[in-house]
């Protein structure tokens, strides 16, 4: 079974992330911030970092589909500003496509990475890139506005807490159908900082988005995810950050129920003159 295969991917991360965490007594101790996986922080990039992050979700069930997205975040001078683009990709009923892609912009608007409070505002150009023929619901431009909220809780508990809201004009599914979909989420998570490039995660997302389910029809799915996981960082001395991470959605209450294992890969290195 899948399951059991991805155990001993969680046992070596359970090992190394320590050694990581020893790693960083002699080196820098800010704390992992901006490496959550399904929920928003409220930081920006650091001026003169970029960063590439690589989220790959699998199911616990044995399938054969896949999501996967790529997004790289670039800072504006001062980085209160920055900008980025998210590709996403996926195998579904064994057909493997890509998805639309995201165009984000988002403000500093208050606070920063070293503010106990953050609030970061996001708007999102979907462009209608997706492979309407192999990935459903895609295929259709739209906008995605949302919020994110960062509370430094204690010096070992950080809160993030986000909000938002999507709409796409017609989008497609495999048969052709075309429909304008909508829809909203929220999210809430609790980052526990057992050492600074060790962390603890648990998310938890609620959203009520559209399907298309025919012509000009879009019945509505409401869903719950928890998830939790795990983070740790190595830091190089030529300024790479890489942040590994392994985490277990699960949906709750009237949902199907699925199950999946999420794999992350973040690498976070200067560019230019800093």
């Amino acid at each position: 079974m899948r399951e059991k295969r991805f155990l001993p991917a969680l046992v070596v991360a359970l090992a190394v992330a320590p050694i990581a965490g020893a790693r960083a007594q002699d080196q820098d101790q800010a704390p992992i911030q901006d490496n959550s996986f399904l929920v928003e922080e409220a930081y920006n990039q650091a001026p003169g970092v970029v960063q590439h992050i690589n989220v790959l979700e699998l199911p616990r069930d044995g399938g054969s589909d896949w999501d996967f997205t790529f997004t790289q975040e670039w800072p504006l001078r001062s980085g209160k500003n920055q900008l980025s683009y998210t590709i996403p990709a996926a195998r579904f009923d064994g057909r493997t496509g890509v998805g639309d892609v995201l165009l984000h912009w988002r403000l500093q608007l208050v606070g920063g990475s070293d503010a106990r409070f953050s609030l970061t505002p996001r708007v999102s150009l979907i462009v209608p890139t997706g492979d309407t023929e192999r990935v459903p619901n895609t295929g259709g431009g739209g906008l995605e506005v949302a919020w994110a909220a960062s509370l430094v809780l204690s010096d070992h508990l950080v809160s993030h807490t986000n909000a938002g809201a999507t709409r796409v004009h017609r989008a497609h599914n495999l048969a052709g159908d075309k429909a304008d979909l909508e829809s909203i989420f929220a999210a809430q998570s609790f980052v526990w900082l057992l050492r600074p490039k060790l962390n603890l995660m648990l998310e938890a997302l609620w959203e009520r988005a559209d399907e298309v389910g025919g012509p000009g029809l879009a019945p509505t799915i409401e869903s719950l995810f928890i998830n939790p996981g795990l983070r740790f960082a190595i830091d190089e001395p030529s300024g790479l950050q890489i942040v590994p991470g392994l985490s277990f959605p699960m949906e709750i209450g009237s949902g199907e129920g699925s199950r999946s294992v999420l794999l992350y890969l973040s690498f976070e290195h200067p560019f230019g003159r800093r």
